[in-house]
């Protein structure tokens, strides 16, 4: 078993969700509403992550914020005139689920990356909260549906192997220098070794298809490594960068997850997570797909459309 190289495998308490993002690829949307605000039907991005995170067992949520993000400080946080006035007008359901999206008082923790400097940077800067402890890592950008949440697939591979864990998925062979790529060793799709990673490599130089899918359970000597990461691509501190080195001391299992993923940080991304997750509501569903009818959709589309969401 991989865990030989971990004796004690920790339990993963706390998550960390980077979102001081600019968001400029939504502009103007996103001038003053942070991109993890923006709704899949009726719930941000964010929600869904932390939606994801608690599912799989997570108990303390750590946001790496910036400024202009105070909305999401808030959307943690019980409103307390809007409560009374959902319960005076009798819409308690809509007030049961505002209270079920809250985790617990003192489970969250907000801290800055005062400036824009890559994701390893904005890892980096909750060092303090997480401590000596392994940790989850989630971009909200990266929206999952499934039967089982994709951070809770991979937390039952962490619990077998420890190490660090990350996400991948399959994409055409063409797509592939567009990502980071992992290369693939021994073990099955739920749990195999990761012997390599590159970022962005041209098509003949990829060790594989599979791409990592924005999720990762990693071990806190990543942030020694941070520490000293000298900037990478787009002058930025690089993550990937980081867990190349720590691969040279530690295990990389690779989790290629059951289920459907949607790259919200991109328009066409966002769009077709919102028609996936309205098709896949009872009490939308068919409301939505009359609607699609009417802008010229033939029923046969209409259908295909409804059973490619499902």
């Amino acid at each position: 078993m991989l865990n030989q190289e971990f004796a004690v495998v920790k339990r993963v308490r706390t998550a960390v969700f980077p979102v001081a993002g600019l968001g400029t690829r939504f502009l103007p949307a996103t001038k003053a509403l942070p991109k993890e605000m923006l709704t899949v039907v009726d719930r941000p991005l964010i929600q869904y992550a932390v939606d994801e995170a608690r599912e799989a067992g997570i108990d303390h949520f750590v946001f790496v914020t910036g400024r202009n993000k105070g909305v999401i400080e808030d959307h943690f946080d019980r409103q307390f005139e809007l409560e009374t006035t959902l319960e005076v007008r009798g819409k308690i359901a809509a007030l049961s689920e505002l209270r079920k999206d809250l985790p617990s008082a003192g489970r969250t923790s907000f801290t800055r990356q005062q400036e824009p400097l890559g994701l390893g940077h904005a890892v980096w800067c909750a060092r303090e909260i997480v401590g000596n402890e392994p940790f989850a890592l989630l971009l909200p950008d990266m929206l999952f549906r499934g039967k089982r949440g994709v951070l809770k697939q991979m937390m039952e591979t962490y619990e077998e192997t420890g190490g660090n864990v990350i996400a991948v998925e399959p994409v055409p062979a063409a797509d592939v220098s567009s990502y980071g790529v992992v290369a693939r060793g021994e073990g099955p799709d739920s749990g195999f070794r990761v012997t390599g990673m590159v970022e962005k490599p041209k098509r003949e130089e990829a060790p594989s298809n599979l791409i990592i899918s924005g999720r990762y359970i990693l071990q806190p000597d990543i942030f020694t490594l941070l520490a000293d990461q000298p900037r990478g691509a787009g002058g930025e501190i690089q993550l990937t960068d980081a867990m190349q080195t720590l691969m040279q001391q530690q295990p990389f299992v690779g989790v290629q997850y059951e289920g459907q993923s949607f790259d919200c940080g991109s328009k066409i991304g966002f769009l077709t997570a919102n028609v996936a997750y309205a098709l896949g509501r009872d009490d939308i569903a068919s409301d939505f797909l009359a609607a699609l009818a009417k802008l010229g959709l033939d029923s046969a589309l209409s259908e295909g459309i409804r059973d490619a969401a499902e």
